[in-house]
């Protein structure tokens, strides 16, 4: 049985509630990604490209998981916010993420990461239309 039959309300809020997750879900991430990109450090940045593919893996499934685009956008916009603001010099000159390899692999990465997986998220929703059964 549905608890949330007939309730708008408390069905509106627990939508609510699920993309508020999935936004602070992709912030947490972004803030844990932001102090370790630069572990595995090496030819290739191995943490930064790990934190890039979760990210894209959170926005697919919080897509798929919400079965709509919105499911994507949110953790992936937690993400971005964070890690942008984390990016950012303070007054006192120091900075979180450094302009190194595995800084850029970690921002540029990251972003492009997160915006693919609002992109497939699309991708998927347009297909799933056209794939519904009688």
């Amino acid at each position: 049985m549905n608890v949330t039959a007939g309730r708008k309300g408390t069905r509106l809020l627990l939508t609510g509630a699920v993309y508020g997750a999935l936004f602070l879900l992709g912030a947490i991430q972004g803030l844990i990604g932001s102090f370790q990109y630069s572990r595995m450090a090496g030819p290739v940045p191995g943490a930064a490209i790990v934190s890039c593919a979760v990210i894209l893996a959170t926005c697919l499934l919080g897509a798929w998981a919400m079965n709509s685009v919105s499911g994507a956008i949110a953790p992936a916009a937690g993400w971005i916010i964070t890690s942008l603001v984390l990016s950012m010099p303070v007054s006192n000159g120091s900075v979180i993420i450094t302009d190194s390899a595995a800084g850029r692999w970690y921002l540029y990465g990251g972003t492009l990461s997160a915006l693919g997986g609002v992109a497939l998220s699309f991708r998927g929703r347009i297909r799933g239309a056209g794939t519904r059964t009688r």
